[in-house]
């Protein structure tokens, strides 16, 4: 598992919001899981996440943005998380 921070441009309907970002890297059967908690100016996490396969050539990647809000940012990366082994379980 990798823990960065980094910061962070989110695209809404709203406009584009600017944020520090905590990333995490975890593979689940044979994909690459990054979810991210990013901060908003509210206060509140979004829990954000890519999918990509894991192999050696480059593939398709999915993203998932705002999948849900929360106060704290630990919550926000473990639902990424939980969110993304329930859709690879599903699209296996």
């Amino acid at each position: 598992m990798i823990d960065r921070r980094t910061s962070r441009e989110l695209k809404t309907q709203a406009g584009t919001i600017t944020g520090k970002t905590m990333n995490r890297l975890i593979h689940y059967k044979g994909y690459e899981v990054a979810t991210a908690a990013q901060r908003l100016p509210n206060g509140l996490f979004a829990a954000n996440l890519t999918i990509e396969k894991a192999t050696a050539t480059p593939s398709h990647a999915w993203s998932f943005d705002a999948l849900d809000y929360f106060f704290d940012e630990e919550h926000a990366l473990a639902y990424a998380f939980r969110w993304g082994r329930l859709w690879i379980d599903s699209h296996r």
